[in-house]
């Protein structure tokens, strides 16, 4: 009798892959009555006869190499992979990743592709536009999609902690409590594109780090895509510091609302200067979204083009 260990993936979603109440493994079970199949957290342990031994782990492996890709796994797809029959592949134009349970993630905007394919070609990326528009939703799903790939290690997301002039002080509870009301966006986002427990996980271990803009100063971010969100509302002291954080192997998207600044009117914005500041150096783009990019409820173009026709009078 042969044994072989088949360690999962990292980014698997363990609930998706063994089925609620582990009904994908005892479907294996059923198909490979011969073998015995036992799966604790991300290892799985086979017992049984050489050839069939074989197969079922060349079975699992197929249906891990599906489930990383689409996040989704049921007793029909197991029954098609192990049939061997085509399994048609989830189409969706200006596909950027499969989200929780299978959910399509992608480029809604003529903008928000150009901030993906972009991507690709520069390690520094600017992207300001108004609300709603998916600046921030596209740059963490290109950033969930890198993790996935393989081509960085971690993710690093930070946004100005105070955006209004309050304090943290003044808030109640320890700095993680204080800090999450100003994070919860890049939560949102990050739970459409992670199962919950992954998540949690990934930032226990530090997979994924989202800190306040104040948490990056002296640090080097090697192997990361560094999203910093709300950019608008730094200084120029800060956004440089940010800048000059960018290690080897490390892409940074930038993004904000120039419209939108809650800095004292004596003090520029650093995302301003900035993109003024950087906009002929090679390796370095801005995308400008516009009202024709919001995608969230129809009505938020709507008071864009309120708030911009009052701005005119």
């Amino acid at each position: 009798m042969q044994e072989k260990i088949i360690e999962l993936n990292d980014n698997i979603d363990l609930v998706v892959f063994y089925g609620v109440n582990n009904s994908n493994i005892r479907l294996l079970k059923n198909i490979f009555p011969k073998i015995k199949i036992v799966a604790r957290n991300n290892i799985i342990k086979l017992q049984g006869a050489d050839s069939e031994l074989r197969r079922c782990e060349q079975t699992i492996e197929k249906l891990q190499e599906y489930c990383v890709k689409y996040n989704i796994l049921d007793e029909k797809r197991i029954a098609d992979i192990i049939a061997g029959s085509h399994i048609p592949e989830i189409q969706a134009e200006n596909l950027i990743l499969y989200g929780i349970g299978g959910k399509s993630i992608m480029a809604r905007s003529r903008n928000q592709q150009k901030l993906v394919d972009m991507f690709d070609e520069n390690d520094l990326l600017f992207a300001i536009g108004p609300a709603g528009s998916g600046k921030t939703y596209t740059a963490i799903a290109l950033a969930v999609r890198a993790l996935k790939n393989k081509e960085v290690r971690r993710i690093i997301l930070s946004r100005p902690a105070v955006e209004a002039g309050e304090k943290l002080g003044f808030l109640p509870g320890d700095m993680k409590e204080k800090i999450d009301p100003y994070l919860q966006p890049l939560y949102d986002a990050l739970l459409d594109m992670l199962p919950a427990e992954k998540l949690k996980s990934h930032i226990e271990t530090g997979i994924v780090q989202i800190a306040p803009l104040a948490f990056m100063r002296g640090r080097t971010l090697n192997d990361a895509v560094v999203i910093l969100d709300e950019a608008q509302n730094t200084t120029t002291h800060q956004i440089k510091m940010f800048l000059t954080r960018m290690g080897l192997n490390a892409k940074m998207i930038i993004t904000g609302d120039v419209t939108q600044i809650d800095l004292p009117p004596h003090q520029k914005s650093g995302l301003v200067d900035a993109i003024a500041t950087l906009k002929n150096i090679d390796g370095i783009a801005t995308i400008e979204f516009d009202k024709n990019d919001i995608v969230r409820h129809h009505l938020v173009q709507k008071i864009v083009d309120a708030y911009e026709q009052q701005a005119g009078k």
